[in-house]
Parts: C-alpha cells; sequence; structure tokens
C-alpha cells in the first residue's frame, strides 16, 4: 500500500499534471482501497487516478489534515528514519482504520517520503533522453514488476513471512496453510515445528514429505498418501540500492523482484551512474555483475537474478562515455567498457545509414591538455579502443556519381544510364536508349563533359556517321551528357490564331498544309454573326537574308466565304506559322434590345426596341399609353451601366484606394457598387414634345418606372423631428421646416436642396414655393461639427509663436 501511494505521487510529480480536481480526498482513500481488494496493478490504478485529475497537492493536502486533526504539527517536514524507504510491494493491507475511512500515521509518514526534493526530480526527468538506456527505467509502460501469478518456481528459497500450503490427498486427505515465522519454521498438529527457512521450494517438498511419512505410517497409510508443498502469499524483503541511481535508499520489494525492478522502482541510473557494471552484493560478496545493454540490445535476462532479502544493489560511475553523431541509425551518447572499439560502438548505434561514408571515421579525443583528430580507417574499426570524452563522427558519401551518364533529346527512353563495358560509348548509350526518334537530328550531337578540376566542355559529335559506321565512336566518361537536338528544337515552334466571330477563337499549333477553310473548321465554324463576305488573314514578313530595314510590317489578304468556302477563286489558301485570321462581325446583325417600363401604363412589362434613336415617348406609346392615376411628373429612369462605364468605376475606385489611408481604404472595400443608377427625366415634357431634348434616347436594359400621384412631402436631416407630412401648393419652404420642429442646432440653412421623384435634384433658393413638389424630399444638410482647442493646444501655439517670433528678431539683427 506505501509503494502504490508513493508510485501514484511520483509519477504525477514527474508528470507535472495540472487537470482539474475531480475526485475527494475520501473518493481517493475508498478507491484505492478498492482497488487494492479488486487485484488492480500498481500501474493501472495510477492510470486512472491521473486522469481522474488527482494531483500531487491533493494527495499532500490529505497528510496534512489527518496531522491537524490529531493536532501534530510534523517537526520539520521530515520523516525521523534516516533511511528513505520506499515500497513496491502490493501484497500488504491498508493501513487504514475502517471507523471513519481514517488513514494512521505511518501511512502518511510513508506518504511525505514520496515528495522527493526538485533536485532529484529534475534528474529523473532529465536523465536517460540523452544517453543511449537511460530512459528504460523511466518508462510508465516498462515497469518490470514480478508476476506474482506463475507456478512457484522450484529454486525459491522460503523464508519468513512466506505463506506455504501443503496438500495431502489419497488415502488420507487434508489441507495445511501456514505462514513461516520470522525464526523460520511452521506449525503443524500433530508434528510440531518444522524448519523451512533457507530451502528452496524442491528441498522443502521432500523434506516436508519426509516429516510426515512418520504420521501415515503409524496410521497405516504408508505411501498411499500423496503431499505437495506450493507456495500462496509471498513475503517481501528489504533491498538497499546505493550510489548512481536517481533515488538511493532501502525499499521493500516483492520476494519475487529481480534487479532490474529495484533499478525502476530506484528510478534508474543518474546521469553518471553505469549501466554496464550494476553489482549485486550479497552477505558481503559480489553475487552478479550486470550489463543492462545486454538486455537492452540482445534481450538476455541470464543475468538478471531474483534478489533475496538484504541484498545490496551498487551503481557505480560509468567508465567511459562516448557520442556519436552523422549518418548512423541511432546518433546519442553511448556507456563504453574501456575493452571494447569503435566496431562496438557502431553497433550501439546501428550501424551506418544507407547514405554515410563507411570507409573512415573522425574522431575527436580529449587527451589531458588540448584535443587531438583520429581519422579512423575501417580496418582499425575492430582495434581502436575508445576512451571517456570521445566524439565520432560518421560524414556522408559525395554528391556525386562514380559511373553516371545521362541521354536527352530525342531520343525515346532519355535519362541516367549506368556507365560500364556495356554502356561505355556514344553508340552504345544511343542503343542503351532504344535508339533515336524520327525527329532526331543526326548531323550534329554534343556531349558536355564535367572535368576534374569542374571545368565543363562541349564536345560536337557527327550522329550520323557514328551510327552508320563512318566515323569513330567516341568513348564515355563519368558524368557525361549526351544531347540529340530533334529539327524542332532547332526553329521556332510555330502556332497558328485566329480572332473574332468563331465559336472557339484562340491560339493552335501550327499543323502543315493547313488550309484557310480547315482552321475556321478547327476553330468550332462561324458563329450567326460572322461577316461572310470579309475574312482577313494577317501574315508576318521573314527574309533571314535581308541587310536593310523594310518598311512594310506584315502582310494582309482578304478573302469571302460560302458554306465555309472561299468564293472568289482562291480555294485552299494554305496557312503559314504564325498568320493570323481575323473573322470580321457582319454589319448587318444585330441581337434583340430591351427595355421595361413598370407602373401606371396600360401593357406594362418588356418591350423590344426596333430603331436605335428609340425614345422615352416611343415606349409609352408602345405600352398603350399612361392610365389615368399616372403621375408623368415623378416618373424615374433606371439605367444600367455599360462595360465601358463599370470599367470607369473600377478605375475611380481602384485610384481612391490608392490614395486613401488604412482606415479609408477598409471603409472603401466595404462598399456596394450598384451597377444601376438612376437618370433624371421629365416624361411630361417629353410626351409633350416627342422628339425634343427631353425625349430621351433609350438604350437596352433602360427601366421606366411610372408612379401614381404622391401628395406628400418627405422632410430629412438637420431637423429637430424629420417628418412625412402632406403636399400645399403655394406653401415654402419655411412651412415645412415648422412641420418638423423647425431647423436643428447645425442647420445648414443656406444648403437646403429637394430630391424629386423623378431623379432630378434642385437647390431650395429664397424658399420658393415653386421647388416644392409632390413626392418630393426635403434635405437639411449639417454643418461640421466644431471642436475647441484644449488647454494643451494653446500653449504649444504660444510656445511656437514665440519661437517664430525669436527667429525672425535673430534675422532681422543679423541682416542689419
Amino acid at each position: 500500500m506505501r509503494t502504490l501511494f508513493t508510485l501514484i505521487l511520483c509519477i504525477f510529480v514527474y508528470s507535472g499534471a495540472l487537470q482539474a480536481q475531480s475526485m475527494s480526498d475520501e473518493q481517493i482513500i475508498q478507491y484505492v482501497q478498492q482497488g487494492q481488494m479488486s487485484g488492480k496493478s500498481q500501474t493501472q490504478m495510477v492510470t486512472e487516478l491521473a486522469s481522474k485529475g488527482v494531483t500531487p497537492d491533493q494527495l499532500q493536502r490529505i497528510k496534512k489534515k489527518y496531522e491537524s486533526s490529531q493536532g501534530t504539527t510534523g517537526t520539520s517536514g521530515k520523516v525521523a528514519s534516516t533511511s528513505r524507504t520506499r515500497s513496491a510491494a502490493s501484497g500488504t493491507t491498508p493501513p487504514a482504520s475502517k471507523a471513519g475511512g481514517q488513514l494512521t500515521t505511518g501511512f502518511y509518514d510513508e506518504l511525505y517520503t514520496g515528495f522527493m526534493d526538485s533536485t532529484q526530480i529534475d534528474s529523473i526527468k532529465n536523465a536517460g533522453p540523452q544517453i543511449f538506456g537511460h530512459n528504460i527505467f523511466s518508462n510508465r509502460n516498462l515497469t518490470f514488476e514480478p508476476n506474482v501469478n506463475i507456478a512457484t518456481p522450484v529454486n525459491y528459497q522460503l523464508g519468513p513471512g512466506d505463506q506455504v500450503i501443503i496438500d495431502i490427498w489419497g488415502a488420507y486427505q487434508n489441507t495445511f496453510t501456514e505462514t513461516i515465522s520470522p525464526d523460520g519454521n511452521i506449525n503443524i498438529t500433530n508434528l510440531g515445528p518444522v524448519y523451512l527457512n533457507g530451502l528452496t521450494v524442491a528441498e522443502a517438498n521432500t523434506y516436508i514429505q519426509r516429516k510426515f511419512s512418520s504420521i501415515y505410517s503409524a496410521a497405516g497409510v504408508g505411501e498411499s498418501a500423496k503431499i505437495k508443498l506450493t507456495l500462496g502469499q509471498i513475503r517481501t524483503i528489504q533491498v538497499n540500492i546505493m550510489g548512481e541511481v536517481s533515488v538511493p535508499g532501502t525499499y521493500t520489494l516483492s520476494s519475487f523482484s529481480s534487479v532490474f525492478h529495484a533499478l525502476y522502482s530506484a528510478g534508474g541510473v543518474s546521469d553518471i551512474g553505469s549501466m554496464r557494471h550494476v553489482q549485486v552484493m550479497r552477505d558481503g560478496k559480489l553475487k552478479a555483475e550486470l550489463d543492462i545493454y545486454d538486455y537492452i540490445l540482445n534481450g538476455k535476462f541470464s543475468n538478471d537474478i531474483r534478489l533475496m532479502d538484504g541484498d545490496v544493489l551498487i551503481v557505480r560511475p560509468y567508465d567511459c562515455l562516448v557520442t556519436v553523431t552523422g549518418n548512423v541509425k541511432r546518433p546519442m551518447i553511448y556507456e563504453m567498457k574501456t575493452t571494447e572499439s569503435v566496431a562496438a560502438l557502431l553497433s550501439y548505434a546501428g550501424g551506418f545509414t544507407g547514405d554515410a561514408y563507411n570507409k573512415s571515421i573522425r574522431l575527436t579525443r580529449k587527451s589531458g591538455r588540448e584535443r587531438q583528430m583520429f581519422n579512423v580507417d575501417e580496418k582499425e574499426y575492430a582495434s581502436f579502443k575508445l576512451t571517456d570524452g570521445d566524439s565520432l563522427s560518421v560524414d556522408s558519401i559525395l554528391n556525386r556519381f562514380e559511373n553516371r551518364v545521362e541521354i536527352l533529346g530525342a531520343v525515346y527512353r532519355k535519362g541516367l544510364y549506368q556507365l560500364s563495358d556495356e554502356v561505355n560509348t556514344v553508340k552504345k548509350l544511343i542503343n542503351k536508349a532504344d535508339g533515336v526518334t524520327g525527329d532526331a537530328f543526326l548531323n550534329r550531337a554534343e556531349i558536355t563533359r564535367l572535368h576534374e578540376d569542374l571545368t565543363l566542355e562541349t564536345i560536337p559529335v557527327n550522329l550520323r556517321g557514328i551510327l552508320d559506321g563512318t566515323s569513330a565512336d567516341i568513348p564515355l566518361q563519368k558524368n557525361d551528357v549526351l544531347y540529340v537536338p530533334g529539327i524542332h528544337d532547332l526553329q521556332e515552334e510555330g502556332i497558328l490564331t485566329i480572332h473574332g466571330e468563331v465559336a472557339l477563337p484562340g491560339v493552335y499549333p501550327y499543323a502543315r498544309n493547313t488550309s484557310l477553310e480547315d482552321f475556321v473548321v478547327q476553330a468550332g465554324g462561324l458563329l450567326e454573326s460572322a461577316s461572310t463576305v470579309r475574312v482577313d488573314v494577317a501574315r508576318r514578313i521573314k527574309d533571314p537574308k535581308s541587310t536593310r530595314v523594310n518598311r512594310e510590317v506584315g502582310e494582309t489578304f482578304s478573302f469571302s466565304l460560302k458554306d465555309g468556302l472561299i468564293v472568289d477563286g482562291t480555294q485552299g489558301f494554305v496557312l503559314l506559322p504564325f498568320d493570323e485570321v481575323y473573322v470580321r462581325r457582319s454589319p448587318g446583325y444585330q441581337e434583340q434590345a430591351n427595355v421595361a417600363v413598370t407602373g401606371e401604363v396600360v401593357f406594362g412589362g418588356t418591350h423590344a426596341l426596333t430603331v436605335k434613336n428609340e425614345r422615352l415617348s416611343d415606349l409609352v406609346k408602345k405600352a398603350g399609353g399612361l392610365t389615368p392615376e399616372a403621375y408623368p411628373a415623378g416618373a424615374r429612369l433606371i439605367r444600367k451601366m455599360n462595360e465601358e462605364e463599370q470599367a470607369r468605376m473600377e478605375r475611380t475606385l481602384k485610384m481612391a484606394k490608392q490614395n486613401s489611408t488604412a482606415k479609408d481604404s477598409i471603409d472603401l472595400d466595404a462598399l456596394d457598387m450598384e451597377t444601376n443608377y438612376p437618370v433624371g427625366i421629365q416624361l411630361e415634357k417629353a410626351l409633350e414634345k416627342p422628339g425634343s431634348d427631353f425625349d430621351l434616347v433609350l438604350r437596352e436594359g433602360d427601366r421606366l418606372i411610372v408612379p401614381q400621384y404622391i401628395n406628400t412631402v418627405k422632410i430629412n436631416g438637420e431637423v429637430m423631428y424629420p417628418n412625412t407630412v402632406l403636399y400645399q401648393k403655394g406653401k415654402r419652404l419655411k412651412h415645412y421646416i415648422h412641420q418638423s420642429g423647425g431647423f436643428g442646432p447645425r442647420a445648414k440653412k443656406s444648403k437646403v436642396y429637394v430630391v424629386y421623384m423623378n431623379g432630378t435634384v434642385a437647390e431650395v433658393s429664397g424658399g420658393s414655393s415653386k421647388a416644392i413638389q409632390p413626392g418630393c424630399e426635403i434635405i437639411v444638410p449639417s454643418k461640421p461639427e466644431k471642436r475647441g482647442m484644449t488647454t494643451g493646444e494653446i500653449l504649444s501655439i504660444g510656445t511656437s509663436t514665440a519661437s517664430l517670433g525669436a527667429i525672425i528678431a535673430s534675422m532681422i539683427t543679423l541682416f542689419k
């Protein structure tokens, strides 16, 4: 039980658990007791408590609660015992009083010893990862706990505290369960004390059978009775763990425990502890010496002996630590024996990686005065001995090839090849690449050769002569690159371009003997809007032998088409590379243009324009005229932006963003730019004088809205109460302002304006009654807010003025 709470506390301190408390103190005590009774392992209970949020502070608080209830202060916070005892056995009964659920003082003393000082904790946390093998005893998933559920080993030595079970069957049946007393005896009815201390299980079986034979012979049973001794509950032993371990001290362990379990209980070896010479002393003599590397690297348990009561484990300081870095599979710090060589170190490190330079190793040694450098060759690995502080570095291989050649260009299998007896000339390399392709330019290939001094050389190759045997083959060297050009690589790649009224305008690769008709078909054919009387072909001027500047920049051919064929007698006009074809738009092709009218008209909806200069009055006629309820003075027109207007708006917005501050640019990004805008019209005058300037010319997308008569007026802006009131003919601006409670305190009275229903805007001057129309909206703008100067600003201006005056006075004095 002591070991359980000690392990709980240690593991929580190691991991620094900061989970929220989720169990009360009483629940923790009850959980441990129930887990002990149900046979849960220590590791299982520690893991479950950690997942439930139990912390080391909570465990320490349980002890303080008990001390305060008993009136104790705990002296200086240390345990009276000089030895720091740890319990790692789980076979004892928890020292708890079931009445009230309180634990005894002894339990709290043992619990308090689990709180190791910060120096020891840091030593355990920082040990291992840097030195190979040190982390094996700090792994929570590798506890080395003895298995108590196995058959009793026949070589197990019995001792005080062990429980033995003697089964008798046959002619006479009985069972005896006894615990070996401190003096080494068990007491059998009708037989008396039987001394078993120090006997193995096999020896105890023989001895018990001999002892019981006298009883059964007297009873006339004879040899028909069978007797067997087995082990029940096992005892605990005390082992002293000394030397370079994380937490040295006296530990109470299971009698099945081995050396590895003892080292795990002590937190493993320290930073300077040796894993190659762990000694077990028994009765003052060396019983065994363990090399933990044998277990880690080879899985050997042969030296992991079972401990006896009173054994002493001694972990001495290491003899030799060696660092290996670079291209090995496990670069770390390794503990070496003084008799081991570089070959053993490489074996511990897992050997070389695939890209390691394994012919030589660089070794740095601390000689006592200065450092020394050694280059250990491959033949010296097995004989070169290592000393403490040595550092080995394994380099990587050079980033180049010793037997590579490459072929590129017009061959079937371009790429890298091995330079060997089969591939060591130009002809052999081409044959290995399955030969040249049909477009290969055989008159001249080239080899790019890298020399040992890292200079490059280009070697010309008459490939045609080498292949037909008229020229000598050229030997290859390592890292040679053979390039076989293609005829298309030696000239600019040709293209054809088509513009205008075809289904798929764009750029196409050039193909020989492509006619104009073929190219039009390749581009998807003519669109409905294409002109068949004018198709142009532009051709560039090419004269590579010219010695003067030509004023002509191009040549143009024009053709007429009918059913996709040229009709001017030049059928089959063949295009050349880089020709550009222009299919014009027919001037007689016009798509439908629609406008809309809504509101108070007879036939509202969408109407098609029939002529380019169709006007407002024409649209009203198409719509059947106005209804009696129509209010033409309030009619308005909504126009859709064309491409040019949208582009202009985008340019303006872009310039505004470039010239604005960071805050303003954010505001501009949030703007929702509409693609429709209102146009101020006067429909009454347009209908009175059709064709006049008031009769606006329509364009596609226009939408005319003819409202009903509205006899209200809106007042907004800097007024006391924005309002909507009845229109009264002849009333001036002052009347409507009064209807809204008068001007506001920051009203800009001289800049009042009116927005009319037809989209026009007018300034109200002199309070004219004609400016106010039915359905309009009066806007009263506001003056900018005035901000008074602070005392600091006034003082700053005064100081600046005084400084300026002093400068002017100095200048006047200077120029006198």
